[in-house]
């Protein structure tokens, strides 16, 4: 595989051995990215130099495998780190989703080579974004963009992605094509491969730190070995998607619980003398109090659901078998539906118990808001709703809808 590297990359991470290392490393990270998230958020500052240390603390590393020099941390400890780290920053959590999305697939398609070579980059720190997803497809899940044969062992690709978080900031850009046989392909794109241009468009209201803009291709020219089957339709399913979605439910998990405790910090610690009076009767109101309790239960299912997915999405990847992977795909579109209800429910509530202040911008509280409204955007949650519904009602099990 090609050996060049954007200047962004971090060389010298740390290698992560366990589950209960990788969660004390997100907790100090979260910690440190808290501090400063607000005016990240405030001044659309792109987070380079937290980036940096967020992938050296080695927890970009923690799902590779652990043949292969890794953690191979369980599914339930990756959703617990994004988690941790999107309550801190929602940006920050999202940026490395599809990071771990690659490494998935090369987990479950890559090949000896393939799994040595790019596994090694991961834990090396170097990162990998994405552009998956055509601004003018009928549905986020259809490609267009051609893998086209040039020469024996090479390739070339032409087209433009959308919503491409993370490629701004990272080595590596995989992207999704077609090829010839009519599969889907990920083409694992170095960031400064000749005629690759990324745009930083983004323009959404809130995951503003996310990049989440466009990259174009100019007859780029890839090799044989920097490409991995992404889905054959006439194969079993395999845990890739899920995986994927259960990362998204993670994200919005962070997002509500970061809501949530940026509410019961100014219902009960705000110290501005003209509203202390304020302040402590918020702390002490019964009604206060019960709305926040009602957050808190919800926050609780949403985090035990996620759990459970993780757990059946962990016996899945273990054992691929149809009906394991269709129990995991309805177990983790279960959490993707009550995390993006609370996300949802913990950020508005925020305004309704914090008051006006919320809403004025001064404290940037508005951002939970902001950030949970855009991200739980990413795909219909009311689809998997109706599929798990219809799996308890029908006996039906999911498509293999639900992308990245």
């Amino acid at each position: 595989m090609t050996q060049t590297i954007h200047k962004q990359a971090a060389h010298l991470a740390t290698i992560i051995g366990s589950d209960a290392e990788a969660l004390d490393v997100a907790r100090t990270l979260a910690q440190a990215f808290a501090r400063e998230a607000a005016q990240r958020d405030a001044q659309r500052r792109a987070p380079y130099e937290e980036l940096t240390r967020f992938s050296q603390s080695g927890l970009w590393g923690i799902t590779v495998p652990r043949e292969f020099g890794g953690a191979g941390v369980s599914s339930a400890t990756l959703a617990e780190v994004v988690a941790l780290i999107s309550a801190a920053d929602g940006s920050l959590g999202q940026i490395p989703q599809n990071h771990y999305y690659t490494l998935e697939v090369i987990r479950v398609q890559g090949s000896e080579a393939q799994k040595r070579d790019l596994f090694a980059r991961a834990l090396a720190g170097e990162r990998f974004g994405n552009a998956l997803v055509e601004r003018r497809s009928a549905t986020a899940s259809e490609r267009t963009m051609q893998l086209v044969p040039d020469g024996e062992g090479a390739f070339r690709i032409s087209g433009e992605k959308f919503y491409a978080t993370g490629a701004l900031y990272a080595q590596w850009i995989p992207t999704a094509v077609v090829g010839e046989d009519g599969n889907a392909y990920l083409v694992i794109v170095a960031r400064d491969a000749q005629g690759v241009e990324v745009i930083d468009d983004w323009s959404g209201f809130g995951q503003r730190g996310t990049a989440s803009g466009t990259v174009k291709f100019d007859n780029v020219r890839v090799a044989a070995d920097q490409v991995l089957l992404l889905a054959d339709p006439h194969q079993p399913r395999t845990t890739i998607k899920p995986y994927a979605q259960l990362i998204h439910a993670a994200i919005d998990q962070g997002l509500a619980r970061g809501a949530h405790d940026a509410t019961r910090a100014f219902v009960t610690t705000q110290s501005r003398p003209w509203i202390e009076a304020n302040v402590e009767r918020a702390a002490h109101d019964p009604l206060t109090i019960s709305e926040f309790g009602r957050l808190a239960v919800r926050l609780e299912a949403a985090d035990a659901l996620v759990e459970r997915a993780a757990d059946q999405l962990d016996a899945a990847r273990v054992d691929p078998q149809p009906g394991k992977v269709a129990e995991a795909v309805v177990a983790v579109a279960e959490a993707r539906a009550l995390t993006t209800e609370i996300a949802l429910a913990a950020s508005t509530k925020l305004f309704e118990l914090a008051g006006t202040r919320a809403a004025a911008g001064e404290l940037d509280l508005d951002r939970y808001w902001r950030n949970a409204r855009v991200h739980t955007l990413h795909d219909p949650v009311r689809w998997k709703i109706a599929a798990v519904g219809d799996y308890y009602l029908n006996g039906r099990l999911p498509t293999q809808s639900g992308t990245t």
